[in-house]
């Protein structure tokens, strides 16, 4: 498939090293460089000489630090001489952008699920920084985030940065800070919450496509994350599923087809064709 579309999916088939002890947001970031550095450009499109990354984020626990890894790329790669402009797209399938607010509304809509409950994938979340249960705790009271960290959620408020449509009668509330008597500094990183970028940050990326699914728990870290590269003259695509559910990207194949999965594809795929 890729092949007749003249592109070398690369984001996901990175040789990613095993987690060490270290918890950190930049070995995944570190070896995406690396892979990207030894990637020829030529093998990534000839017809053209780009080197288009396609990034699926179809795993939870690996969304923090792969959409960081597209993000920090475009920005290394774009200053360095032999790849300057040659990254021409990120894809993004329902990812999840950020874990400084864990009480947008929908979290609160879709606590329970479909797919993904709000106390699993904050979990998750959690254990990518630290397996201390105070944390785990404080995150899902949304009193996880250090005093310091008051300056970055002007980059996630969703009273500001969502859609009408989704704020729905939710009433927006500030997450309490510096309740938590440790201190994690991967909390503020934006290689593990890429939504933290500032505007300048994200005016370099390039096109964009963007599938979010309805009934999903972190639906919302896309539309904010959408409504921001809008605001900065980002070319965004954006397919919005009514119907779906996160992780339907996934029953496509034997031995559990589902039709919404086939559907995702096929935009996904139709987009591809129509742009790169």
């Amino acid at each position: 498939m890729w092949g007749c579309l003249g592109i070398v999916p690369i984001g996901p088939h990175l040789s990613f090293r095993l987690a060490s002890s270290e918890r950190r947001p930049g070995s995944a970031l570190e070896d995406s460089h690396k892979e990207a550095k030894n990637f020829r450009v030529q093998e990534a499109g000839k017809k053209n000489n780009t080197l288009k990354t396609i990034l699926e984020n179809l795993l939870l626990k690996m969304a923090f630090s792969r959409i960081a890894d597209i993000q920090d790329k475009n920005r290394w790669l774009q200053n360095d001489p032999e790849f300057k402009d040659r990254i021409k797209a990120q894809a993004l399938i329902y990812p999840g952008l950020q874990s400084l607010d864990t009480f947008l509304p929908s979290h609160r809509e879709y606590e329970y699920g479909p797919i993904l409950s709000r106390e699993m994938t904050i979990k998750l979340a959690c254990l990518y920084v630290s397996e201390d249960k105070a944390l785990l705790q404080a995150a899902l009271r949304n009193e996880h985030m250090p005093e310091g960290s008051r300056h970055l959620f002007k980059f996630v408020n969703w009273s500001d940065l969502l859609p009408e449509k989704y704020k729905k009668n939710h009433v927006y509330t500030e997450p309490v800070l510096g309740k938590l008597n440790d201190s994690y500094p991967a909390l503020m990183d934006s290689r593990a919450s890429p939504l933290l970028v500032n505007d300048s940050q994200l005016q370099s990326l390039p096109l964009t496509y963007i599938l979010t699914c309805e009934h999903d728990l972190i639906r919302d870290d896309s539309l904010i994350y959408i409504t921001r590269l809008r605001n900065v003259g980002v070319r965004v695509t954006h397919d919005h599923i009514e119907e779906g559910i996160h992780g339907a990207l996934s029953f496509t194949r034997a031995p559990v087809f589902l039709h919404l999965g086939l559907r995702i594809r096929d935009k996904y795929i139709s987009w591809l064709e129509e742009n790169l």
